[in-house]
Formats: structure tokens, C-alpha cells, sequence
């Protein structure tokens, strides 16, 4: 083969493996286009397009005669079934984000006759509605039976968990489909869509308690932040005993509450005759609570706070020059953030909350809770002398 004839050949076998690379090229590209498609056309919401998320400003969720109705404002989104208590905006997000991103598991072919047996009739099926801020309805859904799958290689025995759930766009039987998520948290339950991001109470200096009951009644203190608490009016035999106080460093600190209370009369919370506590904090928070009856494990609370932040800051002892702009800054922040902190929680003042007994079993406790237990004397021997001194003689 001379020179010529292998030049033919490998300009030959570039041209052939160039358009073989150009034909998988481009069925790659259909390829990649077509599972785009699918997946787009797998879309529950197929159709709506991915803007109108943000369009939507009234939520319903109705079940039975259940219903929870949510609305977006100016300052966010409330329950109206609460008297427009803020709503979790986090739960709320989080619905949405799922609703626009869920797939279809497969479709399925059914007639009005067999929607009882998929519980996606008017009696049976959860109702979900969104809206725009005119009251248009952007997507509305019916949401059926949960849909499980066995657990494999499951020690305790077997089981099944929820895998998916059978919906229904708006009442239109041809759009029946099992998507791939329970959607469990879509559920008419009122106190599962409140905000329940509370006050929260920090550093705590003093604690007083005052009950109807004056065994119920107690005032602790401590000096510092990591400190011992105290017990006020204390007589000479009682001593505190630290391991039973510790749990008090925390308290309120993260707080939760079950539900709230609407239209609280005194009957219905107890709180004419309510165990009131007073935290006082380093930071100069003064929080007062007010314990309503147990409502069988349950509490009845209204909260109130108040603040006192000194405006200036005080020149300590041995505060340099250059460091003085520095240190006055670092003031005026906390000072900003303390403001803030007491303008969001005073908010929460004028609502009556349900909460867990767990929440405020400290400030019920009996001060005698508190109180390192008494050792016993041992007795004094009762023997006489002259017995002790005698001796037994040893049994032959």
C-alpha cells in the first residue's frame, strides 16, 4: 500500500466516524429531550405552570366537617379558624413545594362506580383548594386513599408503610392517579398549620410563684447565669438541693403549646384562680405567666413581658480609649436586638394557650420539690451501762 492509498484510508475512516458520532449525537439529544418530556408529562400539576406557585393566597382543606382555611397577607399567613393566628409558613412552603414537584406513579382507569373504593367521594376524600388573593382558584384537588408497601426483611414480623396516595384533579374522574407521596400532613387539623414559634425565655435570674395553695408558693434566685439557685425566706434545717433545681436553668427556654383557647372565659381556663409566676432574666426581661385548671393533661396560659434595657452603655473599670467605639457599638447591637426581641413576643399577649402539663410542671411544683431531703438522726442507744459492759458467757 503506497503512501497515497493510506491517506485515502484514514481521511476515509475520520469521515465515517464523524458522522457516526454526529448520529449518536443526535439520538442522545432526542433521547435526553424525551425524558425531559416524560417527566414533565409525570407531573401531577402538568399544565400549571411553575409561577403560579407564588400566585396562591387562600388555602381550604376540608374533610367531612372539618375544615382549615389559610390566607396570605401583609404580615404573612394566618388561620382563620383561629381568629387569624399566625400560620407555620414553613408547613405551608413546604405543601406547596411538594404539590408542583409530585409524580405520577402510574394513572388509573376508573369510573364514578369505583371512587368509593379509592375513598375519593365527598365523604370519604380530603379537599384541597388553592386560591389566588381574588378568590380564583389555581389548582383544586381530591385527595383518597393512602396507598402502602410491604417492609422487607422486617425482624418484628412484617409490615407496611404509606408509599403514595390516590388523587383526583378537582372531580374529574379521567385524571384519577397514585402519586408517590402519602401527603399525610395535608389534613384538616387546625393546631397542625399554627405557628407555634413562641416567646422564649433566657438567663433566667429569679423565679416567684405565687399559688393558692401556700405549699405551691416559692422564690428562687441566683447570682450569676451558671449559679446556684437560692431559696428566699428559707428557714435553718431547708437546703436546696441542686440536682432537683438544675432543670430550672432551662426553663421556657424553648417552649411549645398544643392549641389555643377561644373566646377564654373564666369558667372555661380557670385563670381567676390562677398559679402565677414571675421570670426575671440578666437581660433584663421580666416575664409574667399565668397557669390556668388542668384541662385533663393540659394547661391554660396567658403570658405577658416586659423590658428594662439600660439606653447607655457603663464605662467599666478598665476601659481603654481605642476600645470605647468598639464596646459602644457591641451595646447599642444588643441593645437593638433585646427591642426587637421584646416587640415580637409582646405580640403573643393577647391570645390564651393550651399547653402540656410537661411544658409547666416546674412552676406547679410544691416548694418542698426543691428541697434536699432530711437525714434522719440515728437513735441514741438505749441500753444501760452496766448491760452494755456485761459480758455473755460463750454456749458450750
Amino acid at each position: 500500500m503506497n503512501r497515497k492509498q493510506l491517506t485515502l484510508l484514514i481521511v476515509l475512516a475520520i469521515v465515517v466516524g464523524g458522522a457516526g458520532w454526529y448520529v449518536y449525537s443526535k439520538k442522545q439529544s432526542s433521547y435526553e429531550r424525551g425524558s425531559d418530556a416524560s417527566a414533565e408529562s409525570n407531573k401531577l400539576l402538568k399544565g400549571v405552570p411553575t409561577a403560579a406557585i407564588n400566585d396562591v393566597a387562600q388555602i381550604t382543606i376540608k374533610q367531612g366537617t372539618n375544615e382549615v382555611n389559610l390566607a396570605r397577607n401583609a404580615d404573612g399567613w394566618s388561620v382563620k379558624e383561629r381568629a387569624g393566628y399566625p400560620a407555620n409558613f414553613e408547613t405551608i412552603s413546604e405543601v406547596l413545594k411538594k404539590l408542583w414537584d409530585l409524580k405520577i406513579t402510574r394513572k388509573v382507569e376508573v369510573g364514578p362506580s369505583r371512587l368509593p373504593a379509592l375513598k375519593l367521594t365527598k365523604n370519604d376524600a380530603t379537599f384541597l383548594d388553592l386560591k389566588d388573593d381574588k378568590g380564583k382558584s389555581v389548582i383544586a384537588l381530591t385527595l383518597g386513599l393512602p396507598a402502602t408497601k410491604e417492609t422487607a426483611n422486617d425482624p418484628m414480623g412484617g409490615g407496611s408503610f404509606p408509599s403514595g396516595r390516590y388523587v383526583m384533579r378537582g372531580e374529574d374522574v379521567k385524571t384519577v392517579a397514585l402519586v408517590g407521596d402519602p401527603l399525610s400532613n395535608i389534613e384538616p387539623k387546625t393546631e397542625d398549620w399554627l405557628n407555634k414559634t413562641w416567646f422564649k425565655i433566657e438567663k433566667i435570674k429569679a423565679i416567684s410563684v405565687t399559688s393558692k395553695e401556700a405549699t405551691n408558693t416559692w422564690k428562687l434566685t441566683r447570682e450569676t447565669e451558671t449559679g446556684e439557685w437560692k431559696l428566699a425566706e428559707a428557714k435553718a434545717d431547708e437546703a436546696v438541693d441542686s440536682g432537683k433545681t438544675s432543670g430550672l436553668n432551662w426553663l421556657l427556654s424553648s417552649p411549645s403549646f398544643n392549641d389555643l383557647i377561644l373566646n377564654p372565659t373564666p369558667e372555661k381556663t380557670g385563670l381567676t384562680n390562677s398559679t402565677t409566676a414571675t421570670l426575671d432574666t440578666f437581660d433584663g426581661f421580666t416575664y409574667t405567666i399565668k397557669l390556668g385548671k388542668p384541662e385533663g393533661e393540659n394547661y391554660a396560659l396567658q403570658m405577658t413581658v416586659a423590658g428594662n434595657f439600660p439606653n447607655v452603655r457603663a464605662p467599666g473599670k478598665d476601659d481603654k480609649k481605642e476600645d470605647k467605639e468598639k464596646l459602644d457599638k457591641e451595646f447599642a447591637d444588643k441593645h437593638k436586638q433585646l427591642e426587637e426581641k421584646l416587640k415580637t413576643e409582646k405580640q403573643f399577649e393577647k391570645w390564651t394557650y393550651l399547653v402540656s402539663s410537661f411544658t409547666v410542671d416546674s412552676l406547679v411544683k410544691p416548694r418542698k420539690d426543691f428541697l434536699a431531703e432530711k437525714k434522719e438522726e440515728p437513735k441514741p442507744d438505749t441500753a444501760k451501762p452496766e448491760e452494755a459492759k456485761k459480758e455473755v458467757p460463750p454456749k458450750l
